[in-house]
């Protein structure tokens, strides 16, 4: 499989679950209508809205951060169609992926859905993570990727691709 074609399904498969998760969430579970479940020590299922960008942070209206995140989702594929190695090509689906199912999301509600809540259990102290879901840990593992790539890869004269 070439690695465009890996990333493009990457992408895919990441959209998919994330819409489908977020589906199941909203209209089949009706998350909005329950409150916090525990489902272990440290992750509960919530219902959350994100009108911004990370951590609920840069809050403007969704029209721009719908367009902002199709620019850069486009910037993103042209990226992975120049890109040879199918590390770089994978990481670029993901994210691909996870933006264009926060995206829609943007467009549908004015919001992000997100549903998991990692925290520290309550006898560790108060620490707790932001909400996220299927969509950013999509992003964040397509991120971690590039940056596995960017520092091992090119150390080691392996094939990794500039944009």
């Amino acid at each position: 499989m070439s690695p465009r074609i890996l990333g493009l399904t990457a992408a895919a498969i990441v959209f998919a679950a994330d819409q489908a998760s977020k589906y199941w969430m909203l209209e089949v579970y009706g998350i909005e209508g329950r409150g916090p479940i525990s489902l272990l020590p440290f992750l509960d299922v919530v219902m959350a809205w994100n009108r911004g960008v990370s951590y609920g942070l840069f809050q403007f209206p969704p029209l721009i951060l719908l367009v902002f995140s199709l620019c850069v989702s486009l910037g993103l594929v042209v990226w992975m169609w120049r890109g040879k190695a199918v590390l770089t090509c994978l990481a670029l689906g993901l994210i691909v992926g996870g933006a264009l199912g926060n995206a829609l999301d943007r467009w549908r509600f004015g919001a992000v859905a997100d549903f998991f809540h990692f925290h520290t259990p309550f006898w560790a102290g108060p620490l707790s993570n932001y909400v996220f879901n299927v969509a950013d840990v999509g992003i964040v593992a397509g991120a971690m990727f590039l940056l596995y790539e960017a520092f091992f890869e090119k150390s080691r004269g392996g094939p990794a691709s500039s944009p």
